[in-house]
């Protein structure tokens, strides 16, 4: 039994569909779910009935917001696929599909080539190390390049792309099989393959140099071959090359038109080809509670052990996407949730097809499934046999940039919003509710603008809740500006009803700044004085609870502080006075007043932004750009069209898509990301 699961394991395959908002990710997955026989029809993104696109909020905007789970059969193999966002706003929604994935595709438009945020979906797939294929899409677009597209991939990734399928007009050149390959019948689902014409190979004739050159390197017999001007056979070759893509040593590149229904069933043969099953990516890492490193292999029969990697609302209710490394549960089985610590009990387990779900009886070590019953875990828990607690390696989010100030139209449903907003948070954990101190406001903060208004029109549809909201208002950090000393002597009497309790202690701290992007770093290394005095444990957690509680916000502004390193340098003791509630005090009232003799400056959210507009209009905009307080990392125009990338805080941003729009006549984009809070 265990061989037969074994099999069955080594014929999956876990993937992400990535790729910059609009590159056409979303319409090869309805291709790839009509070819493979898991839907009956294409529904196209452009008319709101893409099968992924399941939100009502998906389908008005015409962008994927949440990333959708579904799987497909190919070729005696099981395809499980996740189509993620494109748009930077919704990156957690990558970021946490990619922690669970194998493998990767990812999308690129051939004139554009690699954009923004296909940068970003490589650093996350590269984050975890994932295996990944290329598809330089959209070829039948004016300006199209497929060599132009892997060009970019080479200078922005600085990786090997090798091209494997080459689209010419109609038809596509498979350069390992040598043929042509002819989409026909119903929605192109018919694959022709024909040998390939003399005129035909002319054309591709370098690419298939190149891919023979670049998997020579990596095999000695295929390397004598190529030397010797002899044809190696096709199976030597997709054996290397699968090998080499497993070990991200090259990225096969395809290429074709989704919309157009070419190109897609070649990706599909790589996908179970070239990346790998649950068995062969190898054992996922775990920690024990005693701090050792254990190996999960993907055994059915092994100590149960999965992540939960999404929370999300289905029909009202709350449930849990999970990834299952080891083990198999079924419905009502107790889990230990080893990162909250608790325990619950599953009630249900549902395989997905996007915003549809189907009961299991059961879900094994590789498998992808939905939750029911769980009231505690989150993004990033691990969920365990409770006999054997294991940690795997958590999911990190981002924290919001942007926040605007809220309140309910109606007060009778203040109570209902705070609700609703505590369960939307379960779900995204980039999104934020806060009471602002200074003005008693709450504040909604998330990663954008297109990320808040997607929120406020899903609290109006699926809640029934209407808000008025404020201006927007940029999140800020607080560093301080050089290093300073200080010493403190706390010294109190404290009346109490047993008479007076002496408090004293004295604490000197030094606290510097840090390069951009450092947290809070405090280092405990003091002088104690009296020297023979050893502080309790009790005493050391007061000292560096009360550094932490000082540290937290910066000295002028009251904004999170960051880029700081507190150094406790001494503390002096006074026999039973210098107890926890004087040290802690004597600590936090030293760093104060460190970090107020150091100065502060304010820190703004960077935006690594770009901008693509006609030639005529960039001069204008260069300008504009520079008004916003932009500084131009680089500029390039082809087929006259120019691209900006540049570096803009954010308050400078706001609104500038409708600025942009009104000066190049509503042609101009721009996108941005997150990068860095900086002095601006």
């Amino acid at each position: 039994m265990a061989k037969k699961k074994k099999n069955l394991l080594e014929k999956v395959r876990n993937i992400g569909i990535a790729a910059h908002v609009d590159a056409g990710k979303t319409t090869l997955t309805e291709r790839i779910l009509y070819y493979t026989g898991a839907n009956y029809k294409i529904g196209e993104v452009h008319h709101g009935e893409a099968h992924m696109d399941y939100m009502a909020e998906e389908q008005e905007h015409g962008i994927t917001i949440s990333a959708a789970v579904t799987k497909c059969p190919w070729k005696e193999h099981l395809i499980q696929i996740v189509d993620t966002p494109g748009h930077v706003d919704f990156t957690i929604e990558v970021e946490r599909s990619m922690r669970v994935l194998d493998g990767a595709v990812l999308v690129l438009d051939a004139v554009r080539g690699v954009e923004p945020q296909t940068e970003t979906v490589w650093r996350q797939a590269s984050k975890f190390e994932l295996p990944t294929l290329f598809f330089i899409n959209k070829m039948d677009r004016a300006g199209a390049s497929f060599e132009r597209a892997m060009e970019t991939i080479k200078k922005r990734f600085n990786v090997e792309p090798v091209p494997v399928c080459v689209p010419l007009a109609d038809r596509v050149i498979h350069l390992i099989n040598k043929k042509t390959l002819r989409f026909s019948g119903d929605q192109g689902s018919e694959v022709t393959e024909t040998n390939v014409s003399d005129a035909d190979w002319e054309q591709v004739a370098e690419h298939r140099e190149s891919l023979l050159l670049a998997v020579a390197e990596y095999d000695e017999e295929i390397a004598e071959i190529v030397m010797e001007e002899e044809e190696p056979d096709p199976a030597m070759l997709w054996k290397v090359l699968q090998k080499v893509t497993k070990k991200r040593e090259l990225f096969p590149v395809f290429g074709g038109t989704a919309l157009r229904n070419i190109g897609v069933q070649p990706l599909l043969n790589a996908i179970i080809t070239l990346l790998p099953s649950p068995v062969e990516i190898g054992p996922s890492l775990g920690t024990t509670i005693d701090g050792e490193t254990v190996e999960l292999q993907p055994n059915p029969k092994g100590p149960l052990a999965l992540i939960a990697f999404k929370v999300q609302l289905f029909d009202g209710r709350r449930h849990v996407f999970a990834r299952v490394y080891r083990g198999t549960l079924k419905p009502g089985d107790k889990i230990y949730n080893a990162t909250q610590k608790i325990t619950e009990r599953v009630a249900r387990i549902f395989d997905v097809d996007a915003g549809k779900k189907v009961r299991l009886k059961e879900a094994t070590a590789g498998q992808i499934v939905l939750l029911a019953g769980l009231r505690h875990a989150s993004t990033g828990d691990t969920l365990c046999d409770p006999k054997h607690p294991l940690l795997l390696a958590p999911i990190v989010a981002r924290n919001p940039v942007l926040g605007l100030a809220i309140e309910s139209v109606s007060s009778k449903d203040e109570e209902k919003l705070f609700e609703v907003l505590a369960r939307l948070q379960e779900e995204d954990p980039t999104l934020l509710l806060e009471e602002d101190e200074e003005t008693g406001q709450r504040v909604l903060r998330g990663m954008g603008e297109l990320h808040l208004q997607i929120v406020f029109e899903r609290l109006e549809r699926e809640f029934n809740l209407e808000l008025r909201a404020g201006k927007p208002a940029v999140v800020t950090r607080e560093a301080i500006k050089k290093e300073a000393t200080s010493r403190v002597l706390f010294d109190r009497v404290i009346q109490s009803p047993e008479g007076g309790i002496e408090m004293k202690a004295g604490v000197t701290v030094t606290v510097r700044p840090l390069k951009r992007g450092s947290d809070v770093k405090i280092v405990f290394e003091p002088i104690v004085l009296p020297p023979e005095t050893l502080l309790t444990s009790a005493q050391k957690d007061a000292v560096q609870g009360g550094a932490a509680d000082a540290a937290s916000t910066g000295p002028v502004h009251g904004a999170t502080l960051e880029d700081c390193e507190v150094i406790i340098e001494k503390i002096e003791t006074f026999g039973r006075a210098s107890n926890t509630s004087a040290l802690r005090a004597a600590t936090a009232e030293a760093v104060r007043k460190a970090l107020s003799e150091a100065g502060s400056v304010l820190l703004q959210p960077i935006m690594s932004t770009e901008v693509v507009v006609s030639e005529e209009f960039f001069g204008s905009i260069l300008g504009d750009l520079q008004a916003r307080g932009a500084i131009i990392r680089e500029t390039s125009t082809s087929l006259q069209i120019t691209t900006i990338r540049c570096e803009v805080p954010l308050r400078n941003l706001l609104g500038y898509t409708t600025q942009l729009r009104s000066m190049t006549k509503g042609s101009g984009q721009f996108t941005m990301e997150f990068i860095r809070f900086d002095a601006s």
